[in-house]
């Protein structure tokens, strides 16, 4: 047997993105591992921290015993905690430490990944010891990995890979979740349709519908006379999205046309990442 066929396009953007970020770290100084990223709390040390210590828990490793100071600001809920541990652990790791964990991680886990013979609904173990299937979990590792990449490159000043396999996967994650973002987070009136107007290196143009019951759905068809337009490059819509930044941050960067006060509300509740 080899990798089922819906699996592979997932291994292949993870591929893509940790081997990404294993080069775009290696070179770094032990000051630019410091660097603030828009990760609250967290550096680029601890991004790469993090990614190392959810490919660990992918392939089954224990997690760390390890107890968490208790003045982390951005440490809020129980989910952050538990992303938290893998973090803080590696703190005080020094630069080649990490490159060499780094380096190890994808090692092992492209051994894995290469040899995975599992059928795609297979339950395994996923995030805080909830149970998966073996597609989902690999769709996070890729959404998740490719996410990271661009944390690190905007930390970093140093762009790319917008348009990758990982970027495609970010997208067709992140569509399905605008539904609940319009019409029950923002509240979006029944009968409504708000348009994403994305450009860029990924372009697309999604239009929200809220039917009389309140419940949204999304399709590629052309709305007319939508109640707002929401107009913004590829990067915005990520930032956005995964939660990386507010509305009012990024104002200057989309174009909104309709209900003013609905598409501030939208874009106050854009974040669909923890």
């Amino acid at each position: 047997m080899t990798v089922h066929s819906k699996l592979q396009p997932y291994i292949d953007a993870w591929t893509h993105s940790i081997e990404a970020i294993s080069e775009l770290v290696t070179p770094l100084s032990e000051g630019e591992w410091n660097r603030a990223t828009e990760c609250p709390g967290w550096s680029v040390r601890d991004v790469v921290s993090h990614v190392i210590g959810f490919e660990c828990e992918a392939l089954g490793d224990p997690r760390p015993i390890h107890s968490l100071p208790r003045d982390l600001y951005h440490v809020t809920d129980e989910f952050s905690r538990y992303c938290e541990v893998q973090v803080d652990v590696r703190r005080c790791h020094t630069a080649p430490e990490m490159t060499s964990e780094l380096e190890y991680t994808i090692i092992r886990r492209s051994r894995q990944l290469r040899n995975e013979t599992r059928a795609p609904e297979t339950t395994v173990r996923g995030l805080m010891g909830r149970e998966v299937t073996l597609e989902l979990q690999l769709r996070m590792r890729a959404f998740d990995v490719w996410v990271h990449e661009q944390d690190l490159r905007r930390a970093l000043d140093r762009p790319g890979n917008p348009d990758s396999p990982g970027a495609l996967v970010t997208r067709d994650f992140l569509l399905p979740q605008l539904p609940k973002v319009v019409a029950k987070e923002a509240g979006a009136p029944a009968g409504s349709a708000v348009v994403f107007d994305v450009h860029g290196p990924v372009e697309f143009m999604r239009t929200v519908r809220v039917d009389a019951e309140g419940h949204g759905t999304i399709d590629g068809s052309v709305s007319l006379g939508p109640a707002v337009t929401l107009a913004m490059d590829w990067e915005t819509f990520v930032r956005l999205a995964c939660g990386r930044v507010r509305g009012e941050a990024v104002a200057d960067l989309v174009k909104t046309e309709g209900d003013q006060e609905l598409a501030a509300a939208i874009l106050g509740k854009m974040a669909v990442t923890p």
